[in-house]
């Protein structure tokens, strides 16, 4: 089957404590989105909830297949008739006080098609700003891709960003997404760059969706949310704040960049 062209929209947030404002939130721009004409629509890594303490994701943890945020994604899918990435979420570990940083893949039917949980966790240390996912995160241990009608989308999570192995062992795809919660220090040295690079060595395009702003608890996310076309030229974005980020998929200019330059069919490695 020919794969669709389509318009693919990035909702970034700056959410709070509060799952359901933060669920209300969502809903208001995934209604603007497909208003807009998107037909795939990315959320951001954490989008119903950023507290005061990593524990208060692990607190609002659900099992996989039941829970009041993941009938919601699907409930959201299904309205809108769209393919729906719901960027990370906390899903139960196996063990209990940590969490599966999780991104499920919702069709149009509402129907919950792949999940992929966060391999490589976050650590970061310089002066007072420190971080260690891995104190209450579970790794995951399988990249996931997932077949649409319109390619075949490779599933990341923020730190993933990082590691081009990931992408790799993937390829080849049509869209790479990056949901995430770059902290504002790492993002402004590296996110746009890796991003564009991620782009166009794997020729194809990448939707990257951030948290973005000032949270409640007083962090700062980098948002900066775009959409780079293989060729690493960035179609729209949105530098901080809820909002829409908007561009077309068109498998055309895939199609013609990997017959002018063939990196990937030259690939050694």
């Amino acid at each position: 089957m020919s794969k669709q062209n389509c318009r693919i929209a990035a909702i970034q947030m700056v959410s709070g404590p509060r799952v359901g404002d933060n669920l209300a939130t969502a809903g208001r721009l995934i209604e603007d989105a497909v208003a807009q004409g998107a037909q795939l629509v990315v959320l951001p890594e954490y989008f119903p909830i950023i507290g005061a303490v990593d524990a208060d994701r692990v607190r609002a943890c659900e099992p996989h297949g039941n829970g009041p945020i993941q009938a919601w994604l699907a409930e959201m899918a299904q309205r809108h008739n769209v393919w729906l990435f719901g960027g990370s979420l906390p899903l139960v570990a196996s063990v209990p006080d940590k969490m599966r940083n999780s991104s499920l893949v919702y069709n149009p039917a509402g129907e919950c098609v792949a999940r992929y949980d966060k391999i490589h966790l976050f650590g970061f240390r310089k002066g007072d700003e420190a971080y260690d996912e891995a104190a209450f995160i579970e790794a995951g241990e399988q990249v996931v891709a997932v077949d649409t009608p319109y390619g075949r989308v490779a599933l990341s999570i923020c730190y993933d960003l990082r590691f081009p192995e990931l992408y790799r062992s993937l390829a080849p795809v049509d869209l790479i997404l990056v949901p995430a919660a770059f902290t504002e220090t790492t993002g402004r040295a590296h996110w746009e760059i890796l991003l564009r690079a991620r782009a166009i060595e794997n020729q194809c395009y990448l939707l990257a969706v951030g948290q973005g702003g000032k949270h409640e608890s007083g962090r700062l996310t980098h948002g900066n949310s775009m959409i780079v076309d293989p060729w690493g030229e960035i179609l729209d974005r949105k530098l901080k704040g809820p909002g829409v980020v908007i561009a077309d998929l068109d498998h055309q200019r895939i199609a013609e960049i990997r017959e002018s330059l063939p990196a990937l069919a030259h690939r050694k490695l």
